[in-house]
Formats: structure tokens, C-alpha cells, sequence
């Protein structure tokens, strides 16, 4: 059932010159928002050919990621985020898009109790698990904040790269055409084994790939 949306506004737009962890660099349009239902800082990062403003009448490719300091800052090996925020920013560069950078930490639940779902795991539990655990949803995410944004940016139809079919659902009930679902690419390690297995258990669509990644590990 669609819900309604109502827009965000721009607060405000300012370039910013990106170099990755990997060395890749990319030229950045860096968007801010008035109006967010949730009141927090969450940024939308124009690339490619929306660097220098948006784009004319194509249909931008647009990432939806949740924030994840161990992961995105500190190059943490437990989950696949650093690696997939890297391969979004290089992917929309040459695309044309948009990342959507969403203060989410540990699914929607916070830097610290993330932390302490990791010593849950050390336990045995999963990633979904030890958010239960915690007494949290197993995926506490509302995006209805990034329907707010693309709407704000004037963009009611993209393309989505994703593996989480939750995250379409939600874009989809808030307004926004879906095109298509875009796979990204497996970033599979010796760390992260149980915790992608995790996400392939409860419906992120990896396909072949991930069988494929498993058994050369």
C-alpha cells in the first residue's frame, strides 16, 4: 500500500572532491535537507554527470546507504559496507546518480548497541539474531527519509542499487518507481563469511555468486 510522502526540502549544496580508501577519486556534489521525518543529518552525494547539477531527463542510478563507521571509516572486516560504499561512489560516478548516505549505524540501531550486538556474535548469534537479542527488530531501517530526499531532489524514478529487497519495498510504498533492482557486487572475506550468510539467509539476493565466493574462500 503506498503511503504518502511529503518531500524534503534542499537545505543546501556545496562540492566536495572524493578520494576512497581504495585510491579512486571522484568530483562530488554533496546535498543537505530540511523537513527529514526522523530530524537527523542525512545527505544525498550527486556523482557523475549530477556533480555539476541534475540530471536531464535520465533515470539516475541511486544507492541507499546506511551509515557504518567500523565498516565505511575504519576498514572493519566484519561486514561487506566499506567495500560497497566504495564500489557505489566508483559505479554512480560513471553512471550518473546518486548515494544516499543514511545515519543509520547497525541497521537503524546505533554505534554502540552494534558494538555490543558484535559481542553477541563472538557468542554464536548472528547479525539478526543479536539485534533480538538487544531487544531491537532485527532491521529497525525506515527509508521513508531517502523517498524524502529523491522526491526533494525531484527524482521520483530510478534505478537501485541494492541486494535488499526490503529497501525497494519501502521505496516503492513511499512513492518511488522503481526500474530496476541492480545487484552489487559480492564482497565477500575470511571476516565477513557468517555475517553475508546472514543477509543471503534472510532474502538479500546475491544469487550464484555467493555459492560461487564461498567455495574459493
Amino acid at each position: 500500500m503506498r503511503v504518502p510522502v511529503t518531500p524534503a526540502t534542499v537545505r543546501g549544496e556545496v562540492p566536495l572532491p572524493l578520494r576512497l580508501a581504495n585510491g579512486s577519486q571522484a568530483e562530488a556534489r554533496v546535498v543537505s535537507f530540511n523537513g527529514l521525518c526522523d530530524g537527523l543529518e542525512h545527505v544525498a552525494i550527486a556523482l557523475g554527470d549530477h556533480a555539476e547539477g541534475p540530471g536531464a531527463g535520465d533515470v539516475p542510478l541511486v544507492r541507499v546507504h546506511s551509515e557504518c563507521l567500523t565498516g565505511d571509516v575504519l576498514g572493519s572486516q566484519r561486514c561487506d559496507c566499506g567495500p560497497q560504499l566504495r564500489e557505489a561512489v566508483e559505479r554512480i560516478s560513471d553512471a550518473g546518480g546518486y548515494l544516499l548516505y543514511l545515519r543509520q549505524e547497525g541497521r537503524g540501531i546505533g554505534l554502540y548497541n552494534k558494538l555490543d550486538a558484535y559481542a553477541l556474535q563472538d557468542e554464536g548469534l548472528d547479525t539478526y539474531e543479536a539485534n533480538l537479542a538487544l531487544g531491537f527488530d532485527k532491521d529497525e531501517r525506515d527509508y521513508t527519509v531517502a523517498a524524502q530526499m529523491l522526491l526533494g531532489l525531484g527524482i521520483a524514478e530510478i534505478e537501485l542499487l541494492t541486494n535488499n529487497p526490503d529497501k525497494a519495498a519501502q521505496l516503492e510504498a513511499a512513492g518511488i518507481r522503481i526500474n530496476s533492482q541492480v545487484p552489487t557486487r559480492l564482497h565477500l572475506s575470511s571476516g565477513n563469511g557468517r555475517y553475508l550468510a546472514a543477509k543471503a539467509w534472510r532474502g538479500h539476493t546475491f544469487g550464484a555468486s555467493y555459492d560461487e565466493g564461498v567455495a574459493g574462500l
